[in-house]
C-alpha cells in the first residue's frame, strides 16, 4: 500500500533560529525554502538519503497555521507528524475506505520556492486522528517539481535517518494499525524484561520505526519522540558539531553491535537525537 516514510515534520516557532540550528546539526542547508498557500505556513526541507525533513512554521492565517499554532502552544517546538510516501494515493483510498476507513477527499498541496519561481506540487490524504490515536499522520503522493538535492561531498554530513521513535501505550492496537492497516513490514516484536515493556521494530523504506510501550488503561495514543541520524564518520561528525557550538555526548559503542553512537544534546528543536555510525 505504502511506498516509504516520505518525510517527518518538526513544529517551530522561529523557523530562520531553526534552520540554522538544523544547519549544523546535519552538515548541509536546506535545499528549498518554500510557502503554502490558503495554509499560512512556511518550510524549509533537508533532503537525505531515504527521506527528507520539513521544518515547518505559520507566517499567516489558515489551517496549516492554526495546527501548527496549537501545537508549539501546547508542546513548543517538536516533532509534530509523518508523511508516509505512495506513488498511487488514490489506490491507498480505495483500499482504505474498503476497510470501512472514514476518509474525506484527497486534498491538492502546492509549495511555491521564495528563492526562485518553482513549484512543488502533491495529493494528501490526512487521516483523522481517531485512527492514528493522536499522531498527525497522512498520505502523500508528489506530483510536479522536485526537491533539489543536496551536495553530498563530505564525510562528517548526516546521510540518512537511521530510525525514529515513537511512544505508545498500546503495542498491539499499534501492530494493527501499522502493519495490518498501512501494510509496513513488522521486523521485530520484543519484551524488554529490564524495563518491563515491549519494543516494536516496522521497516519500510531502509528506515526503521522504533516503537516504545508501556502499556496501561488509558485511551491509546501514539506519538514521535526522537530521532537517530546515521552517519559516515561519527569522529569527523562529533569534531564538526563541536566547532559549531552544539553540545554533544563522547562518542561510545552502542548498544546494537558494532556501532559508535554519540547524543546531541542541543540546538534540536526539543528533540531526543541520536548520532549513529554503522561499523
Amino acid at each position: 500500500m505504502l511506498d516509504s516514510i516520505d518525510h517527518l515534520i518538526i513544529a517551530v516557532e522561529d523557523l530562520s533560529i531553526s534552520v540554522d540550528n538544523y544547519t549544523k546539526i546535519l552538515g548541509f542547508p536546506p535545499t528549498w525554502r518554500g510557502s503554502h498557500p490558503g495554509q499560512g505556513t512556511e518550510n524549509a526541507l533537508f533532503p537525505l538519503d531515504n527521506l527528507y525533513i520539513e521544518l515547518l512554521t505559520s507566517n499567516g492565517q489558515g489551517p496549516g497555521a492554526d495546527m501548527i499554532k496549537s501545537f508549539l502552544e501546547s508542546n513548543g517546538d517538536g516533532l509534530f507528524g509523518i508523511a508516509l510516501g505512495t506513488s498511487d494515493i488514490e489506490s491507498v483510498r480505495s483500499q482504505l475506505i474498503g476497510k470501512d476507513m472514514d476518509l474525506g477527499d484527497l486534498i491538492s498541496g502546492e509549495s511555491t520556492s521564495i528563492d526562485s519561481d518553482l513549484t512543488r506540487t502533491w495529493k494528501n490524504i490526512y487521516l483523522p486522528f481517531s485512527l492514528t490515536r493522536g499522531l498527525f499522520t497522512f498520505f502523500i503522493e508528489h506530483e510536479e517539481g522536485s526537491i533539489p538535492l543536496r551536495k553530498k561531498d563530505f564525510n562528517y554530513q548526516v546521510n540518512r535517518l537511521d530510525h525514529v521513535v515513537i511512544h505508545t501505550n498500546d503495542p498491539d492496537g499499534l501492530i494493527s494499525l501499522y502493519r495490518d492497516t498501512y501494510g509496513i513490514r513488522l521486523a521485530l516484536d520484543q519484551t524488554v524484561e529490564k524495563w518491563g515493556g515491549r519494543m516494536l521494530f516496522f521497516r519500510i523504506n531502509h528506515t526503521t520505526l522504533e516503537v516504545i510501550s508501556k502499556e496501561d488503561d488509558k485511551t491509546p495514543v501514539d506519538s514521535l519522540w526522537g530521532l537517530a541520524w546515521e552517519v559516515k564518520d561519527i569522529t569527523l561528525t562529533y569534531d564538526r558539531l563541536l566547532s559549531e557550538g552544539i553540545e554533544v555526548t563522547k562518542v561510545k559503542n552502542g548498544r546494537k553491535p558494532n556501532t559508535l553512537v554519540a547524543t546531541i544534546k542541543s540546538h534540536t528543536c526539543n528533540i531526543p537525537t541520536l548520532l549513529i555510525q554503522h561499523l
